[in-house]
């Protein structure tokens, strides 16, 4: 049986310049994979991680969309398709929109992170979607990432000009039993403005990566919705850095947990710049046996005066075996600034419920119009489209789970 480690060095043989990849591949071995006696990681379920049971994707597959990657892409103006992180096709033309795929070439510092070192490594490419300056997009631009199985390492890029404006959607399937490990980054220049909404659908059986990194010019505005329902061990990590003044991050993600999945959320908003802002909401609901983390990070630097800076996390417990934990912290070196954050866990409120059937209303139908309302205002700011998709796919995942609340 061929290990990742065997299928990651023939990939690196076969290339012509891997020079940078192979400072990658030799930090990350010089790193090792992490345990949970890092910090960072305490509450992941390494010990159910083997690495070496992965098979490197090596070369292109042929696409295979699911019916809803399809329907999200139907009324896009442009639609960038990778299969296994290779970029596969782009269909539609919007003025003023590029899109290559280049070698890679990252303004991040991974250094400390052993998954972004093994992406830097083994992705095939980065796929670059570039808007031009004074650019105004009005309909979507729709990227399906399908995955088939084994260990793939996508690789996004999106740039929007000086005064530019974009409306993203960002789409993951398929990966039974597969290993995903997304890296992105989004530069927004001058008084730019991108709409992204990122969702991840993955089978249960796949173990998901991710880690995203927004570097926000001078009044630069990202409104960032990330939505993830399936995977195993599903780890999001998203990094916002403030680099001058006047820009705004709005960050929405949401999770639903059922069977024995995780959901461990990671957020920074890092304000090098003053008069700044940043809002954070995480929403999520555990069934079953799941589990789910959120741990937040509000840093304010020292001279960024005037931030605004709030991070809010709720998460529901469907089931006494369902587990939340959150973690919300604030490092501030700056006087002038506001700063907040809150978090609570516990199960569906008994007076709510209480209320409905009061009213006629079948217990279990009282608990998922509940959840629904939980989620609602989470759904509200996701494009039309896209919101219809997430709603349909939480209430067939709610169609499946066995609620039990006090």
């Amino acid at each position: 049986m061929t290990t990742f480690t065997d299928s990651a060095q023939l990939h690196l043989d076969a290339l012509a310049s891997a020079d940078a990849r192979r400072g990658a591949w030799d930090a990350f071995a010089t790193l090792g994979l992490p345990t949970t006696a890092d910090e960072v990681w305490r509450y992941a379920p390494l010990g159910e991680f083997d690495l070496e049971s992965f098979t490197l994707v090596s070369s292109r597959a042929t696409p295979t969309l699911s019916p809803l990657a399809q329907a999200l892409g139907e009324r896009a103006g442009l639609v960038v398709r990778l299969v296994d992180g290779y970029l596969s096709s782009v269909e539609g033309d919007l003025a003023g929109v590029g899109v290559d795929s280049v070698e890679s070439g990252w303004s991040g510092n991974y250094d400390s992170d052993a998954f972004s070192l093994l992406n830097c490594a083994l992705a095939p490419a980065t796929v670059v979607v570039r808007v031009a300056e004074n650019v105004s997009v009005a309909a979507p631009i729709v990227i399906v990432h399908t995955v088939t199985s084994g260990a793939v390492f996508p690789q996004v890029r999106i740039s929007l000009g000086r005064s530019s404006r974009a409306s993203v959607v960002d789409y993951v399937d398929g990966g039974r039993d597969a290993l995903v490990v997304p890296l992105s980054e989004y530069e927004l220049a001058e008084n730019s403005s991108l709409e992204l909404s990122t969702y991840q659908r993955l089978d249960t059986s796949a173990w998901h990566f991710a880690r995203s990194t927004a570097y926000l010019g001078r009044d630069a505005r990202l409104r960032q919705s990330v939505i993830s329902i399936g995977g195993h061990y599903n780890r999001s990590r998203n990094d916002a850095e403030f680099l001058a003044p006047g820009g705004e991050n709005e960050l929405r993600t949401t999770f639903l947990g059922s069977q024995d999945q995780v959901h461990d959320f990671r957020t920074r908003q890092f304000h090098h710049a003053g008069r700044t802002r940043s809002t954070l909401l995480s929403k999520g609901a555990v069934a079953d046996h799941s589990r789910s983390v959120y741990t937040g990070l509000i840093e304010i630097d020292k001279g960024a005066k005037r931030t605004d800076a709030r991070q809010t996390n709720h998460n529901l417990l469907l089931s006494p075996h369902a587990h939340a934990d959150s973690v919300p912290n604030l490092e501030i070196r700056e006087n002038d600034v506001m700063c907040a954050h809150a978090s609570s866990v516990g199960p569906l409120d008994e007076l709510q419920r209480w209320y409905l059937e009061s009213r006629g209303v079948a217990r279990d139908d009282a608990e998922r119009l509940m959840i629904q309302g939980f989620f609602y205002e989470m759904l509200a700011t996701l494009p039309g489209d896209l919101a219809d998709v997430v709603e349909r796919d939480l209430g067939e995942v709610l169609g499946q789970v066995r609620i039990v609340t006090p």
